[in-house]
């Protein structure tokens, strides 16, 4: 079972924070990736340190997950923690959720050899929640929860995007 009680109690007292202090919530979050090895990236933000690569078959060791594994499961991850905690903070016991993400996407665009989008063609995810209260009820909070999701956000609407460029002369 879900620790819905603890979750709900931290939702609210974070939404009352930042309904007097809005400014708390306003931050910028930094990831530095770093190629260590052919296609082979090193990510750190904070104390997390991860790998991401490509599979052998486009030139990379698969040493890691591919960059749309982390995005596939940042989108997933992000719905289901918003999930339990916007249930929680109605009082709706679960014992579990899961969220299933696919996503359709042509990697000839990825090689320049395709007009179909660089990124995703579409993306599709399945909720399953286990509780037993009311369909209706759970199907309401699933929806203000995806009103409030920031990868919810970030997959359905534009983002403004910039790119700063710096070369530093190889030392031989």
């Amino acid at each position: 079972m879900i620790d819905t009680d603890r979750i709900g109690v931290a939702f609210e007292r974070n939404a009352k924070a930042l309904t007097k202090r809005p400014s708390l919530g306003q931050n910028t979050a930094t990831s530095k990736v770093r190629v260590t090895d052919g296609l082979t990236c090193q990510i750190e933000e904070g104390r997390w340190r991860f790998t991401a690569d490509m599979p052998e078959q486009v030139g990379g060791s698969a040493s890691g997950p591919a960059p749309g594994v982390f995005g596939r499961a940042a989108f997933g991850s992000c719905l289901a923690m918003g999930y339990v905690m916007h249930l929680a903070r109605a009082g709706i016991r679960i014992s579990g959720i899961e969220v299933e993400v696919q996503a359709d996407f042509d990697d000839g665009a990825l090689f320049g050899v395709s007009e179909s989008p660089a990124g995703y063609i579409e993306v599709r995810y399945a909720v399953t929640v286990y509780s037993d209260a009311p369909e209706a009820d759970i199907s309401r909070i699933l929806d203000e929860a995806d009103a409030h999701s920031p990868y919810h956000d970030v997959f359905s609407r534009p983002q403004s995007l910039h790119r700063a460029v710096r070369v530093v002369p190889s030392s031989s």
